[in-house]
């Protein structure tokens, strides 16, 4: 998605014998896949297109003037001069792979004759400044910021309606996880650019303290006994019995073994770490049916994990269940002999968003004894070391608040912004991090008890459940609305 989100849209980083959290944002910096998941660009509906954008939007320095290939894609097959114009403003990694999981703009392009462009992250995908170095210095990463995409966006949308001769065509933005963040945010920062804004899974609250620290985790953990009291009370065992066996006298080579790894392990928070992986991102991408966006998986794939744990006979053990669980994350396909556990893979071009969660994508997590993984209290000041350490800059927890706003956002934003859907899936864990209620009459909470995250961006199937459509249709009348009133408002002006 992100299309993800999306995030997406957790970054699995352990701080100091693991204390502080697999934490910074939902997935991506972590994802261990052997196979692309998105579409191969000869089945793409896309073009691809590159735009030559200035480095440092917001300082007039010699350097701050070279420019490097923005790529973005776009798709011009139901649009018509003077028509609508559909953005997705992308998130942490390449731009295929979310145009490949974002299906509902493809899908309602026809009603609205709407111009799709999909336009990638800088520094991500193919989009990085400084090529094969974008990632290797503070110095390079220094113009990685979420201040820097949105201007990018606005930008590269200015210039695409002048070349198409097509000025007074409204345009409206698309986003998920943190791409919907992008998309809220840059409705206010850009509201003479963009009418309006889809922010799906958009976890703007999740910043400054804004809501508890142990929300997101407790979301998980709400999903599986949900699903399964049984299965919850398993995993929630299993990290014991996980210590157990590491403090063995073979203990890690025992553990490699259980864990089918490849290669022997190093450490237990390598095998830790990957379970946990696998129900974090099992909760998120819990869609009703079948999908490859993370990895491949089966309709509510959460219930399926719990169908293999409470399948288990009496006595087992719980380490042996929750592997079986995860293993359905990670190999669904029963193709994966043996798994890599402290090998991850980077296939979608997500190196980066570590540098963001250090800097201005300060996310706090707390892990509390309620839910089903180790708890943990936040360790802010490991966090910083860790971030001094690793790329020599300090989080800046409290900037997302200063630029965007988020505190008391109820009222601040009834009497400034407007025309923002916020769509969240209750099941979503990042949804708790998201605005859940209506603001206005134009700023709209779209909320669904059994949606995962963005499942609404993804394509329409056949086994859609009721409330899913109906949730789409709800957003295609909206998006409907803001763009009558748009014409109806240029029509005035004449």
């Amino acid at each position: 998605m992100s299309a993800c989100l999306c995030l997406l849209f957790l970054f699995f980083t352990i701080f100091a014998e693991a204390t502080y959290p697999p934490g910074g944002f939902h997935h991506l910096s972590s994802l261990r896949q052997n196979k692309k998941t998105s579409k191969s660009k000869s089945e793409s509906p896309f073009e691809t297109r590159y735009f030559p954008q200035n480095l440092d939007h917001f300082s007039f320095r010699p350097e701050s003037y070279k420019v490097f290939q923005q790529k973005y894609l776009i798709n011009r097959r139901f649009w018509r001069k003077g028509g609508p114009i559909f953005v997705y403003t992308g998130n942490e990694g390449d731009i295929d792979w979310f145009a490949s999981n974002t299906g509902f703009m493809s899908d309602i392009a026809p009603k609205f004759r709407a111009l799709l462009v999909f336009i990638e992250h800088r520094f991500y995908g193919e989009s990085t400044p400084f090529g094969k170095k974008s990632h290797k210095t503070a110095e390079t990463l220094g113009y990685l910021s979420s201040q820097q995409a949105l201007a990018d966006y606005a930008i590269l949308i200015r210039s695409l309606k002048q070349n198409l001769s097509s000025e007074a065509s409204p345009v409206v933005v698309f986003g998920g996880s943190y791409g919907g963040m992008l998309a809220a945010w840059f409705r206010l920062k850009y509201p003479h650019i963009a009418i309006g804004a889809l922010a799906s899974s958009a976890p703007i609250l999740h910043f400054d303290n804004i809501v508890p620290l142990a929300s997101f985790y407790d979301a998980i953990s709400q999903d599986f006994k949900d699903a399964s009291v049984n299965c919850f009370k398993v995993i929630k065992r299993s990290w014991e019995e996980l210590d157990a066996v590491s403090t063995m006298k073979h203990g890690l080579p025992e553990l490699s073994k259980k864990f089918r790894t490849c290669k022997g392990l190093h450490s237990i928070y390598s095998a830790r770490d990957w379970l946990m992986g696998a129900f974090v991102y099992t909760a998120m991408v819990n869609y009703a049916t079948t999908a490859n966006f993370m990895a491949p998986l089966p309709g509510y794939p959460v219930e399926q994990m719990c169908k293999i744990i409470d399948g288990f006979p009496r006595g087992s053990s719980n380490l042996d269940r929750a592997f079986a669980a995860a293993s359905l994350y990670y190999n669904y396909s029963g193709s994966e002999k043996c798994f890599e556990l402290e090998q991850p893979t980077d296939d979608h071009g997500l190196d980066g968003w570590g540098y963001q969660a250090c800097t201005e994508m300060v996310m706090p997590m707390s892990c509390s004894n309620q839910s089903m993984f180790p708890p943990y209290e936040n360790d802010y000041e490991a966090f910083e070391e860790q971030c001094m350490s690793k790329y020599g800059v300090k989080p800046r927890p409290h900037w997302i608040t200063t630029e965007f706003g988020g505190k008391r956002i109820e009222t601040v934003l009834k009497r400034f912004g407007s025309n923002i859907i916020f769509s969240n899936g209750l099941q979503d864990p990042w949804s708790r991090g998201g605005v859940l209620k209506n603001i206005s009459s134009s700023i709209i909470a779209l909320v669904t008890k059994k949606g995962a995250h963005h499942a609404d961006l993804r394509a329409a199937t056949k086994g859609d459940p009721e409330w899913l459509k109906e949730q789409r249709r709800q957003e295609v009348a909206i998006v409907e609305k803001w763009i009558s009133e748009y014409y109806r408002d240029l029509k005035e002006e004449e």
